[in-house]
């Protein structure tokens, strides 16, 4: 057996946790390989909203097995909100759920050095969503970290030596105030803690080569998206881990080898939450239409998107990067109503034209577009691709042509329901 992994192709938010819960019945194990609770992935089914920040998104199904990797940087406080509000769902984890002991933990004094160091920034900062998982991540790197297996063993001394370095950074370095908020960020957070310690914390990479072994069926989900990887994406605008599929081997503990078919989503057209370069960002009235249309705001901060439109010489790079096999469009009846549709087919650099990646985003990279006619109908209650609109097939094939790999998937809602397969 191989591991399947699925992830997204642009700058995040193209709807993996969907995805994820519509390929769940074919997996026995879904596990979550990277990223913190900066991530929101929202699955809808029912008439109701779920949104996960760490949690695996195949835990709406029953009898399957979700596990949380050593790549993962968990914040203990909201792991338990997240918990909570599935259990007033009626959905108890404690069975189904499982953490690696290797995950490493986000202090609440991550949060305080994430909010400090924006704030040191200025005009230049990254953008952060403060959840502390910059400075998390810079622990791991450095060695300092604590990890999910750190709380079996003589723990608070553990954490005692690590906050006072980071309240050393915090008074001397930065000159923050973290006195007022640190109390009540620990108060909630030792309440995770203790939380944490009511779930299966394993060696995650012996259990999981244990169940390929065995012939158990695994897939890998990712959180962000390509463009926001550490070594790949639109650096220093980027996250703090290896999104791409690479990143499914080192936050699992699983061998190149293991590596069978590699999903990647995008959406329809572009966004991004956040500073850093954009393409082909509209900042007029149809970017404002495409983020109402779409309700393009973050699942986990509330932030307006940017939006603009599908950049394929950005996709065509992710796609090289991650060896994707299969392609999933999301959110193609968002672009109901254009009359046309753009799509950037290469870039305009110091006036040559080029459809590869640069090595950097700037001023100077000018998006060249191609225009395609606008479907101008309804997608939301097609449920056969025999009753797709031509120029919605027009629009599939011309993006397969140029990227050389199929669509397989094409999202006209946000339900399970509105999940067509070609």
């Amino acid at each position: 057996m191989k591991v399947d992994v699925l992830l997204g192709l642009q700058w995040g938010d193209e709807g993996k946790g969907k995805v994820v819960d519509v390929l769940t019945p074919r997996y026995d194990v879904i596990t979550r390989f990277q990223g913190g609770p900066n991530a929101g992935h929202t699955l809808e089914f029912n008439n109701i909203k779920h949104v996960l920040h760490t949690i695996p998104s195949g835990i709406f199904r029953d009898d399957k097995i979700n596990i949380i990797g050593n790549g993962v940087v968990i914040d203990p406080s909201i792991f338990m909100k997240e918990i909570d509000s599935l259990l007033k769902l009626g959905f108890d984890l404690k069975k189904t759920l499982l953490i690696s002991k290797k995950a490493h933990l986000i202090l609440p004094t991550h949060r305080l050095l994430d909010a400090a160091s924006e704030a040191a920034k200025g005009d230049a900062k990254i953008g952060s969503t403060l959840k502390g998982i910059g400075p998390a991540y810079r622990d791991k790197i450095g060695r300092d970290g604590l990890r999910v297996g750190d709380i079996l063993n003589n723990f608070e001394e553990k954490y005692k030596e690590r906050v006072k370095q980071h309240t050393d950074i915090l008074t001397n370095y930065y000159h923050f105030d973290y006195k007022s908020v640190l109390s009540d960020y620990e108060k909630t957070w030792f309440e995770g803690i203790e939380i944490i310690r009511q779930f299966q914390l394993i060696d995650s990479e012996t259990f999981i080569n244990k169940q390929i072994e065995s012939g158990k069926s695994v897939i890998a989900e990712g959180a962000q998206g390509t463009m926001l990887d550490i070594d790949f994406g639109s650096y220093p605008f980027v996250t703090s881990s290896n999104t791409i599929t690479a990143g499914a081997c080192t936050g699992l503990g699983i061998a190149p080898n293991k590596i069978g078919k590699v999903f990647g989503i995008f959406k329809a057209y572009c966004t991004r939450v956040g500073s850093g370069p954009f393409p082909t960002e509209l900042n007029d009235a149809t970017g404002q239409k495409i983020r109402e249309i779409g309700h393009e705001y973050g699942s986990t901060t509330g932030r307006p998107r940017r939006c603009g439109w599908l950049d394929l010489v950005a996709l065509k790079y992710a796609i090289m990067i991650d060896g994707v096999t299969e392609l999933i469009m999301m959110k193609a009846d968002v672009l109901d109503n254009f009359d046309s549709i753009e799509i950037c087919t290469k870039y305009k650099i110091d006036g040559q034209l080029t459809d590869e990646f640069p090595y950097e985003l700037d001023e100077n990279v000018e998006p060249v577009y191609e225009s395609l006619p606008g479907w101008n109908k309804p997608l939301t209650e097609v449920t056969s691709e025999d009753n797709f609109p031509a120029e919605l097939n027009n629009y599939i094939k011309f993006i397969e042509t140029r990227l050389h790999v199929p669509i397989k998937i094409v999202s006209v809602g946000p339900n399970r329901s509105q999940t067509i397969e070609r």
